[in-house]
This record gives C-alpha cells, sequence and structure tokens, in this order.
C-alpha cells in the first residue's frame, strides 16, 4: 500500500471498515504518522455515534432504512428543546457567578449546574495513567469530559463505560503519541443514565487495562 494511500485509509480504520490485513498495515504506518493519529481521535465523536445508533437499532431494522415524514420535525424539536436548556444553564452560571462576587459565597455556586456534574479521578500504580472523568446527566444519557496524563505511548486506547446490568459502552477514543506525557481532554457520550453506570475503565484497543474509575 502506497503512502497516499495509507493517508486516505484513516477514516475506515477509525470506523473500523478495514479487513484484518489492512488494518494491520495501517497501524504500522500510524505509529509514524502523527497526522493521520490525530485524524483518528477527529473521528472518535462519529464512531461513537455509529455504534450508538447500531446499538439503539433493532436487528430487525434495516440499516439503511428510511425515516418517518416526522422524524424531521421531531429532531428539530429536540434541538430547539436543547438549545433553551443550554440558554437556562448558561443564565444559572451568570447569576450564580454574580451573587459569588458580591456576597463572596462559595455555597451560591451549588445553584448552578454543576451540581448535576460528578467527577471522579484514579491514577493506577502500575501503569502510571492518571485520568479524570466528569459526567453529567442528559435527556439521552450521560454526557462524558475525560481528562488523562499517560506517557506510556505511542498507543491507541479507549475510556470504557461499564453498567451495572454488565452491558459495556465506548465513550471515546484516542491516540498517545510517543513521548506525550502532557494533559490530554476528550469529550464522549454513554446512553447510559449517570446511576445506571457502575465503573469506567481506560483500555488499549488490544484490551490491556490502565486505569478503573469508580464513581461510587
Amino acid at each position: 500500500m502506497r503512502s497516499l494511500e495509507r493517508h486516505r485509509d484513516v477514516g475506515a480504520y477509525a470506523l473500523g471498515v478495514l479487513d484484518e490485513a489492512d488494518a494491520f498495515r495501517f497501524e504500522d504506518h500510524l505509529m509514524e504518522c502523527s497526522r493521520c493519529a490525530a485524524h483518528v481521535t477527529e473521528f472518535g465523536p462519529a464512531t461513537r455515534q455509529m455504534m450508538l445508533y447500531r446499538r439503539a437499532t433493532p436487528r430487525s431494522v434495516h440499516p439503511m432504512a428510511q425515516p418517518g415524514p416526522r422524524l424531521l420535525d421531531r429532531l428539530l424539536g429536540e434541538v430547539v428543546t436543547r438549545h433553551r436548556t443550554g440558554r437556562r444553564r448558561l443564565l444559572l452560571a451568570l447569576a450564580a457567578s454574580v451573587v459569588i462576587a458580591v456576597a463572596g459565597s462559595a455555597v451560591a455556586m451549588a445553584t448552578g449546574p454543576a451540581e448535576r456534574a460528578a467527577r471522579v479521578e484514579a491514577t493506577d500504580a502500575k501503569s502510571g495513567v492518571w485520568a479524570e472523568v466528569t459526567s453529567e446527566k442528559e435527556d439521552w444519557g450521560t454526557d462524558i469530559q475525560l481528562r488523562i496524563k499517560d506517557g506510556g505511548g505511542p498507543r491507541s486506547c479507549n475510556l470504557v463505560a461499564f453498567g451495572h446490568d454488565g452491558s459495556q459502552q465506548t465513550v471515546t477514543s484516542w491516540t498517545v503519541n510517543s513521548g506525550d506525557a502532557g494533559m490530554n481532554t476528550m469529550r464522549g457520550g454513554a446512553a447510559m443514565l449517570p446511576d445506571e453506570i457502575d465503573h469506567y475503565e481506560v483500555r488499549t484497543d488490544t484490551g490491556r487495562h490502565l486505569v478503573t474509575l469508580d464513581p461510587s
């Protein structure tokens, strides 16, 4: 495979549609190409949404089934509702900031949207990886931010949410470059609600455990 063809395969690799031989060759290329590594990380949100769609779609529904005539109206309604919710959160945050500035009271911060968020961090003694997960409940599931320090690259990693029922969902994926021990921040989401999540794990794409984060 020529170098240009390897660059073009970044999307297919990120979405998991390359065959095993081409994926193996692309991973060799990925170790030496920081541009492709960055592109793989950028495909993370699209990959996650496709996985959520696949899990939410019954096997009896054809993957190329056309939407019903009222689907667009419903989706537009959800977008409007989310925008209204975002404006309310902004106003609450501004109000909390004003109270803090005038009264100097840290207690006022609890009236803002932060009280919906939960944060957990952990460092694994064996791998040396430090990670912090901030999660917030949404109508569709859980919005998740990951901050991580991992000096063990180069390697591709995943943040996986484990449900109390034993189910697993990949929240986000990224690539750690060689010698990169700085802070990296990613956003992702899970279809599970926060109280349905038992714990999180950071793992390599080969399944090696790096760190566990337990919200309880």
